[in-house]
Protein backbone atom coordinates (compact mmCIF):
# COMPACT_ATOMS: atom_id res chain seq x y z
CA UNK A 1 0.00 0.00 0.00
CA UNK A 2 3.06 2.34 0.94
CA UNK A 3 4.54 1.85 -2.38
CA UNK A 4 1.81 3.70 -4.08
CA UNK A 5 3.37 7.92 -3.29
CA UNK A 6 -0.43 8.85 -3.65
CA UNK A 7 -1.34 6.66 -0.50
CA UNK A 8 1.66 8.43 1.39
CA UNK A 9 0.42 11.50 0.68
CA UNK A 10 -2.74 10.72 2.03
CA UNK A 11 -1.86 9.08 5.20
CA UNK A 12 0.42 12.38 5.58
CA UNK A 13 -2.22 14.67 4.85
CA UNK A 14 -4.58 12.87 6.82
CA UNK A 15 -2.55 13.20 9.60
CA UNK A 16 -2.06 16.96 9.87
CA UNK A 17 -5.68 17.51 8.92
CA UNK A 18 -6.78 15.44 12.25
CA UNK A 19 -4.95 17.88 13.97
CA UNK A 20 -6.39 20.77 13.07
CA UNK A 21 -9.62 19.30 13.15
CA UNK A 22 -9.40 18.30 16.63
CA UNK A 23 -8.20 21.99 17.70
CA UNK A 24 -10.78 23.30 15.88
CA UNK A 25 -13.42 21.04 16.61
CA UNK A 26 -13.24 21.31 20.04
CA UNK A 27 -14.34 25.03 20.16
CA UNK A 28 -16.70 24.64 16.87
CA UNK A 29 -18.88 22.35 19.63
CA UNK A 30 -18.66 24.10 22.55
CA UNK A 31 -19.99 27.48 20.81
CA UNK A 32 -22.65 25.39 19.19
CA UNK A 33 -21.54 26.56 15.28
CA UNK A 34 -21.54 22.87 13.96
CA UNK A 35 -24.66 24.45 11.84
CA UNK A 36 -22.60 27.04 10.24
CA UNK A 37 -19.77 24.58 10.03
CA UNK A 38 -22.06 22.79 7.65
CA UNK A 39 -23.07 25.82 5.82
CA UNK A 40 -19.39 26.79 5.02
CA UNK A 41 -19.14 23.38 3.76
CA UNK A 42 -21.61 24.02 0.91
CA UNK A 43 -19.99 27.24 0.65
CA UNK A 44 -17.02 25.59 -0.29
CA UNK A 45 -18.17 23.37 -3.14
CA UNK A 46 -19.18 26.78 -4.50
CA UNK A 47 -15.41 28.26 -4.40
CA UNK A 48 -13.94 24.98 -5.78
CA UNK A 49 -16.61 24.83 -8.58
CA UNK A 50 -15.69 28.61 -9.32
CA UNK A 51 -12.26 27.40 -8.94
CA UNK A 52 -12.71 24.71 -12.12
CA UNK A 53 -14.66 27.23 -13.90
CA UNK A 54 -11.79 29.85 -13.62
CA UNK A 55 -8.90 27.42 -14.24
CA UNK A 56 -7.50 28.29 -10.35
CA UNK A 57 -6.52 25.78 -8.09
CA UNK A 58 -9.64 24.06 -6.03
CA UNK A 59 -8.29 25.36 -2.79
CA UNK A 60 -7.99 28.59 -3.47
CA UNK A 61 -11.37 28.93 -4.61
CA UNK A 62 -12.89 27.23 -1.44
CA UNK A 63 -10.43 29.66 0.82
CA UNK A 64 -11.95 32.71 -1.46
CA UNK A 65 -15.76 31.49 -0.70
CA UNK A 66 -15.65 30.66 2.77
CA UNK A 67 -13.45 33.65 4.04
CA UNK A 68 -15.59 36.28 2.03
CA UNK A 69 -18.53 34.44 3.57
CA UNK A 70 -17.35 34.29 7.14
CA UNK A 71 -16.55 38.07 7.11
CA UNK A 72 -20.13 38.78 6.29
CA UNK A 73 -21.62 36.58 8.95
CA UNK A 74 -19.19 38.40 11.21
CA UNK A 75 -20.88 41.70 9.86
CA UNK A 76 -24.31 40.60 10.39
CA UNK A 77 -23.86 41.15 14.39
CA UNK A 78 -23.42 39.25 17.55
CA UNK A 79 -27.64 37.64 17.68
CA UNK A 80 -27.54 34.40 17.07
CA UNK A 81 -30.56 34.14 15.27
CA UNK A 82 -29.47 37.06 13.10
CA UNK A 83 -26.51 34.77 12.11
CA UNK A 84 -28.78 31.51 11.43
CA UNK A 85 -30.96 33.60 9.26
CA UNK A 86 -27.82 35.01 7.51
CA UNK A 87 -26.25 31.29 7.16
CA UNK A 88 -29.38 30.31 5.90
CA UNK A 89 -29.21 32.95 2.80
CA UNK A 90 -25.59 32.71 2.02
CA UNK A 91 -25.90 28.43 1.66
CA UNK A 92 -29.09 28.89 -0.79
CA UNK A 93 -27.11 31.54 -2.96
CA UNK A 94 -23.72 30.05 -3.05
CA UNK A 95 -24.61 26.44 -3.70
CA UNK A 96 -26.70 28.15 -6.64
CA UNK A 97 -23.55 29.42 -7.70
CA UNK A 98 -21.65 25.83 -7.32
CA UNK A 99 -23.91 24.84 -9.67
CA UNK A 100 -23.80 27.35 -12.40
CA UNK A 101 -19.69 27.14 -12.14
CA UNK A 102 -20.33 23.31 -12.64
CA UNK A 103 -22.61 23.51 -15.57
CA UNK A 104 -20.38 26.64 -17.23
CA UNK A 105 -17.15 24.45 -17.10
CA UNK A 106 -16.23 22.15 -19.63
CA UNK A 107 -14.68 19.18 -16.67
CA UNK A 108 -16.45 16.06 -16.61
CA UNK A 109 -18.86 14.84 -14.16
CA UNK A 110 -15.75 13.39 -12.46
CA UNK A 111 -14.60 16.66 -11.27
CA UNK A 112 -18.25 17.35 -9.45
CA UNK A 113 -18.17 14.01 -7.46
CA UNK A 114 -14.56 14.88 -6.25
CA UNK A 115 -15.95 18.55 -5.06
CA UNK A 116 -18.39 16.47 -2.90
CA UNK A 117 -17.27 13.43 -1.41
CA UNK A 118 -13.62 14.08 -1.22
CA UNK A 119 -9.95 12.40 -3.42
CA UNK A 120 -7.59 12.36 -0.77
CA UNK A 121 -6.36 9.08 -3.02
CA UNK A 122 -5.48 12.05 -5.38
CA UNK A 123 -3.37 14.55 -3.18
CA UNK A 124 -0.06 15.21 -4.68
CA UNK A 125 3.26 16.29 -3.21
CA UNK A 126 2.69 19.63 -3.93
CA UNK A 127 -0.88 19.84 -2.39
CA UNK A 128 0.29 18.13 0.64
CA UNK A 129 2.73 21.15 0.70
CA UNK A 130 -0.04 23.68 -0.14
CA UNK A 131 -2.12 22.31 3.11
CA UNK A 132 0.83 21.84 5.26
CA UNK A 133 1.64 25.96 5.00
CA UNK A 134 -2.46 26.90 5.48
CA UNK A 135 -2.93 24.49 8.82
CA UNK A 136 0.56 26.15 10.03
CA UNK A 137 -1.19 29.42 9.68
CA UNK A 138 -4.23 28.17 11.21
CA UNK A 139 -2.40 27.10 14.16
CA UNK A 140 -0.49 29.69 14.74
CA UNK A 141 -2.94 32.51 14.77
CA UNK A 142 -5.14 29.84 16.82
CA UNK A 143 -2.32 29.41 19.35
CA UNK A 144 -2.09 32.87 19.63
CA UNK A 145 -5.63 33.79 20.62
CA UNK A 146 -5.99 30.22 22.35
CA UNK A 147 -6.69 31.65 25.79
CA UNK A 148 -9.26 34.38 24.80
CA UNK A 149 -10.85 31.76 22.80
CA UNK A 150 -11.19 29.28 25.60
CA UNK A 151 -12.53 31.63 27.31
CA UNK A 152 -15.04 32.95 25.06
CA UNK A 153 -15.96 29.38 24.03
CA UNK A 154 -16.28 27.91 27.61
CA UNK A 155 -17.16 30.79 29.86
CA UNK A 156 -20.24 31.85 28.11
CA UNK A 157 -21.90 34.78 30.58
CA UNK A 158 -18.32 35.92 30.95
CA UNK A 159 -18.11 36.26 27.09
CA UNK A 160 -21.81 37.15 26.91
CA UNK A 161 -20.37 40.50 29.60
CA UNK A 162 -17.47 41.39 27.75
CA UNK A 163 -19.07 40.87 24.31
CA UNK A 164 -17.63 44.39 23.04
CA UNK A 165 -14.22 43.24 23.94
CA UNK A 166 -14.29 40.18 22.49
CA UNK A 167 -15.95 40.90 19.29
CA UNK A 168 -13.33 40.92 17.13
CA UNK A 169 -12.14 37.56 18.18
CA UNK A 170 -15.24 35.85 17.23
CA UNK A 171 -15.09 37.25 13.86
CA UNK A 172 -11.65 35.97 13.65
CA UNK A 173 -12.56 32.43 14.47
CA UNK A 174 -15.31 31.79 11.94
CA UNK A 175 -12.53 33.13 9.60
CA UNK A 176 -10.06 30.10 11.23
CA UNK A 177 -13.19 28.03 10.57
CA UNK A 178 -13.86 28.68 6.95
CA UNK A 179 -9.83 28.12 6.47
CA UNK A 180 -10.00 24.92 8.64
CA UNK A 181 -12.86 23.54 6.40
CA UNK A 182 -11.38 24.30 2.84
CA UNK A 183 -8.41 22.67 4.00
CA UNK A 184 -10.58 19.24 5.68
CA UNK A 185 -12.30 19.14 2.32
CA UNK A 186 -9.52 17.57 0.84
CA UNK A 187 -10.45 14.09 3.15
CA UNK A 188 -13.91 13.80 2.48
CA UNK A 189 -15.15 16.40 -0.02
CA UNK A 190 -17.18 19.64 0.93
CA UNK A 191 -21.07 17.50 1.75
CA UNK A 192 -18.76 15.59 4.23
CA UNK A 193 -16.67 18.03 5.95
CA UNK A 194 -18.44 18.04 9.61
CA UNK A 195 -17.86 14.15 10.11
CA UNK A 196 -13.96 15.20 10.86
CA UNK A 197 -14.93 18.63 12.13
CA UNK A 198 -17.97 17.62 14.46
CA UNK A 199 -17.94 14.44 15.14
CA UNK A 200 -14.70 13.65 16.65
CA UNK A 201 -14.74 16.51 19.41
CA UNK A 202 -18.66 15.57 19.80
CA UNK A 203 -17.50 12.28 21.02
CA UNK A 204 -14.54 13.19 23.17
CA UNK A 205 -16.82 15.84 25.48
CA UNK A 206 -18.23 12.75 26.58
CA UNK A 207 -15.30 11.19 27.87
CA UNK A 208 -12.63 14.13 28.47
CA UNK A 209 -12.76 16.37 31.74
CA UNK A 210 -10.77 19.32 30.13
CA UNK A 211 -9.90 21.11 27.23
CA UNK A 212 -6.46 19.43 26.24
CA UNK A 213 -7.54 16.48 26.96
CA UNK A 214 -10.59 16.49 24.80
CA UNK A 215 -8.60 17.86 22.04
CA UNK A 216 -6.26 14.96 22.34
CA UNK A 217 -9.17 12.40 22.46
CA UNK A 218 -10.96 14.29 19.23
CA UNK A 219 -7.28 14.29 17.39
CA UNK A 220 -7.02 10.40 18.04
CA UNK A 221 -10.56 9.70 16.74
CA UNK A 222 -10.14 11.77 13.95
CA UNK A 223 -6.68 10.12 12.96
CA UNK A 224 -8.25 6.91 13.41
CA UNK A 225 -11.13 7.76 11.25
CA UNK A 226 -9.10 8.82 8.20
CA UNK A 227 -6.60 5.99 8.54
CA UNK A 228 -8.21 3.16 8.93
CA UNK A 229 -10.95 4.92 5.89
CA UNK A 230 -7.97 4.82 3.53
CA UNK A 231 -6.77 1.31 4.67
CA UNK A 232 -10.15 0.03 4.13
CA UNK A 233 -10.71 1.70 0.95
CA UNK A 234 -7.62 0.65 0.12
CA UNK A 235 -8.23 -3.19 0.40
CA UNK A 236 -11.95 -2.83 -0.62
CA UNK A 237 -12.10 0.12 -3.48
CA UNK A 238 -14.98 1.74 -1.61
CA UNK A 239 -15.35 5.28 -1.22
CA UNK A 240 -13.04 6.90 1.60
CA UNK A 241 -15.51 9.58 3.22
CA UNK A 242 -17.97 7.03 3.58
CA UNK A 243 -15.39 4.84 5.96
CA UNK A 244 -14.59 7.72 7.55
CA UNK A 245 -17.87 8.70 8.63
CA UNK A 246 -19.09 5.32 9.71
CA UNK A 247 -16.24 4.86 11.69
CA UNK A 248 -16.36 8.32 13.31
CA UNK A 249 -20.07 7.69 13.72
CA UNK A 250 -19.66 4.43 15.33
CA UNK A 251 -16.98 6.09 17.80
CA UNK A 252 -19.15 9.01 18.64
CA UNK A 253 -22.27 5.86 19.40
CA UNK A 254 -19.61 4.24 21.90
CA UNK A 255 -18.59 7.51 23.37
CA UNK A 256 -22.49 8.30 23.80
CA UNK A 257 -23.31 4.94 25.03
CA UNK A 258 -20.53 4.99 27.54
CA UNK A 259 -21.37 8.32 28.81
CA UNK A 260 -24.98 7.24 29.57
CA UNK A 261 -23.63 4.15 31.48
CA UNK A 262 -22.75 6.11 34.74
CA UNK A 263 -25.82 7.94 34.49
CA UNK A 264 -28.01 4.76 34.80
CA UNK A 265 -26.09 3.25 37.33
CA UNK A 266 -26.65 7.20 39.94
CA UNK A 267 -30.33 6.51 38.73
CA UNK A 268 -30.87 3.34 40.38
Amino acid sequence: MFTYSFMQYAFIASFFISIICAIMGVFVVARKTAFYTHTLSEISFSGASFAIFAGISPITGMLLFTITSSIFVSLTGRNMNQRESSVSVFSAIFIGLGVLFLSLSNKQSSYATNILFGSIVGISRANVTELLLLIATILCITGIMFRKLKYISFDTLGAQYNAKNTAWISSLFLILVACTVSVTAQIVGSLLIFSLLTIPASSAKYLAHSVHSMMLLSFVFALFGTWMGLYLSYITNWPVSFFITFIEGIIYGLALAYAKIPNSSNNR
